[in-house]
């Protein structure tokens, strides 16, 4: 890790997210099965219905001035009328000023097929949007970026030699993953240092760790949830099973770094603790269809003399804030901590062409009371930080407050 100073590059504002280039719990796949129309035959299965109150002229007229007066810097950089095409759909998706509805073209679609799939290679960490800068949600424990010392709240200016001002998601996301193995170098602004850090990380097959469970010798016990996935619920039930086994009444859930998951695996989880029928979160379509209620399931197998507290940073994120958010609003347990990311979209992956997609916003997430998960995030009952030195002296206040407010 290096440090140099700040005024030795500018400082970066952008946007982006990674790893698995999307939240599960905020992703849907599906398709737009509509007419056999295109641009010069490059759609298809897509259905086009001109705005009549739009008026394209300028936009071919550019389109054609390109053609007849635009010298390329080289005669080896050759731009395709496929490539102009897919720019101008990008630009489209970009003017919507929302950094999780993109255009992907070819290689990308590639790529985020990959990623969701489960089966991908990089450093293991999340980033995402936050104030408008590329900031790291969470690094994945045990993985690379956390062992090259990545944090929660990292803000990413360079990737490489490259700025990241400006970069598109995609952009940054084939950047920092690669092959196992490789390395990538990234330039880092963190909180409390006057220096900006250049990390490097050797690329590696990621391993994305679940769950883990501790009894403390005061009664209390701790399950630290590390994502939303597919076997969560199970490993969930597990660790609550272990709960009741140990005799204790007092339970901490520590959802600091997840970066969430599946949203049933959230629901599911929920339903643990809420009555059947109580809602976990609304999907709201906005002007564009009825909102949907998830609601729980109505396992809630502990009575009224459990005692719960859920610990919550900027890295809890997507299904993280749902659970809370439903947890916290149904009066079960209380959050101790820092306001997590506030990642509360709905996106749709549509093909547009046998190879391209477009991954697009379609819905917010709102906690039982109504309130937008985007809009700020869910805010902890007690704000708890934790500085540069407690992190130094392997302190956790936070830890110690949830502590101390189940023994009082």
């Amino acid at each position: 890790m290096k440090f140099f100073s700040r005024n030795s590059i500018p400082v970066m504002v952008i946007i982006i997210m990674l790893v698995t280039a999307s939240f599960f719990s905020g992703f849907f796949v599906g398709s737009d099965g509509g007419k056999q129309i295109g641009i010069n035959g490059q759609f298809s299965n897509v259905d086009i219905l001109q705005p009549v109150e739009v008026d394209f002229t300028s936009l071919w007229k550019v389109w054609n001035l390109i053609n007849k007066k635009f010298a390329p810097a080289t005669t080896t950089s050759i731009v395709t009328n496929e490539d102009k095409l897919y720019g101008m759909i990008q630009g489209l998706a970009k003017s919507l000023d929302d950094p999780y509805t993109v255009f992907l073209p070819p290689e990308d679609t590639e790529i985020f097929e990959a990623d969701i799939s489960g089966s991908f290679e990089g450093v293991g960490m999340e980033i995402g949007i936050r104030d408008n800068v590329l900031s790291v949600i969470s690094p994945l424990k045990g993985n690379p970026a956390e062992k090259a010392g990545i944090k929660t709240g990292d803000k990413i200016l360079k990737i490489g030699n490259i700025a990241a001002d400006g970069m598109t998601i995609d952009k940054a996301v084939k950047l920092i993953r690669g092959k196992e193995g490789t390395t990538v170098l990234l330039t880092i602004s963190r909180d409390g240092e006057d220096e900006f850090l250049e990390i490097e990380i050797i690329r590696s097959k990621i391993q994305i760790p679940t769950i883990k469970t501790e009894l403390r010798a005061d009664g209390i016990f701790i399950i630290e949830l590390y994502n939303f996935s597919a076997i969560s619920p199970n490993l969930f039930r597990e660790a609550l099973r272990e709960f009741l086994l140990s005799g204790a009444d007092k339970l901490i859930l520590d959802l600091r770094g997840n970066p969430g998951g599946f949203l049933e695996a959230a629901i599911d989880m929920a339903s643990w603790f809420l009555p059947t029928g109580k809602i976990v979160v609304t999907e709201d379509f906005g002007q564009n269809g009825k909102p949907r209620v998830h609601r729980s399931k109505g396992y809630n197998i502990f009575n009224k003399n459990l005692k719960m507290v859920v610990i919550v940073n900027q890295g809890s994120a997507s299904a993280s804030e749902i659970l809370a958010g439903a947890l916290q609003q149904h009066n079960i347990a209380k959050l101790v901590g820092k306001n997590t990311f506030g990642k509360g979209s709905v996106q749709e992956l549509v093909k547009i062409t046998s190879e391209s997609s477009l991954k697009v916003t379609v819905a917010h997430w709102l906690t039982p009371n109504g309130k937008s998960i985007s809009d700020g995030g869910i805010l902890p009952d007690i704000e708890v930080e934790i500085t540069k030195e407690d992190f130094e002296a392997k302190k956790d206040p936070q830890l110690e407050e949830a502590i101390k407010l189940l023994l009082q």
